[in-house]
């Protein structure tokens, strides 16, 4: 019976249809199913069913990203409501866009996805400061801090992730919080994340969830 459900609900999340994928998913609570099998029987395998299809064709539609990325997120907040005990997280990262960069899309679609799969996410929107990821990756104990920068200027920029690298090397962190980043640039050169100091990257916003929980249990035992 839960397969048809998957099947109703992985179509909706193609054709970005959020209204038809909440509706799929009251209706399997309807019908008995528990918040925790919809998570993690429904919305998970659909979060990695469309990484791996990302993988296959780089050139997905952007808008397909985001929709399963929000959609994702959307359901499973209000499925964690109705779950039986507080699920245990995977871990925390705090995400925002890089110091000068407004552009926010990228981190948006990241930000789903994590939350999707069980990482507690702290947005800390634009613009942010090297200074602000540290000690907001420390006062919420995060494992990843994860960059997004659509601008040359700000993925090599010295207020960027160079700084923030500078800055857990110069507090001792190195070990405790892992750096992440993303955006068009490192498309153009995927070696470019070495460069700034970063442990890892990802060339799509879907893909960079991965590579971040990847991250976390790096860090985390």
């Amino acid at each position: 019976m839960l397969e048809a459900y998957i099947q109703a609900y992985n179509d909706a999340v193609f054709e970005t249809d959020k209204q038809t994928a909440l509706n799929v998913v009251n209706q399997a609570l309807q019908n008995g199913f528990s918040a925790e099998d919809i998570v993690f029987k429904l919305v998970i395998p659909a979060v990695e069913q469309m990484m791996a299809f990302i993988e296959r064709d780089p050139d997905a539609n952007l808008a397909q990203h985001f929709m399963t990325a929000q959609i994702a997120a959307d359901v499973t907040e209000k499925m964690l409501e109705k779950f039986s005990k507080p699920p245990e997280m995977v871990g925390r990262v705090v995400i925002g866009a890089a110091y000068g960069d407004l552009h926010s899309l990228g981190k948006r679609i990241v930000s789903g996805c994590l939350k999707s799969l069980m990482v507690d996410v702290v947005d800390l929107g634009c613009n942010v400061s090297a200074e602000r990821f540290v000690d907001a990756a420390v006062a919420e104990q995060a494992q990843v801090i994860a960059i997004s920068a659509m601008m040359v200027h700000t993925a090599i920029g010295e207020n960027g992730s160079l700084k923030v690298r500078a800055l857990l090397k110069e507090r001792g962190l190195e070990d405790r919080i892992k750096l992440a980043v993303g955006g068009a640039p490192y498309r153009f050169d995927p070696e470019l994340y070495l460069k700034v100091g970063a442990d890892a990257w990802a060339a799509d916003g879907v893909n960079a969830a991965k590579a971040i929980v990847e991250l976390i249990r790096e860090v985390k035992p």
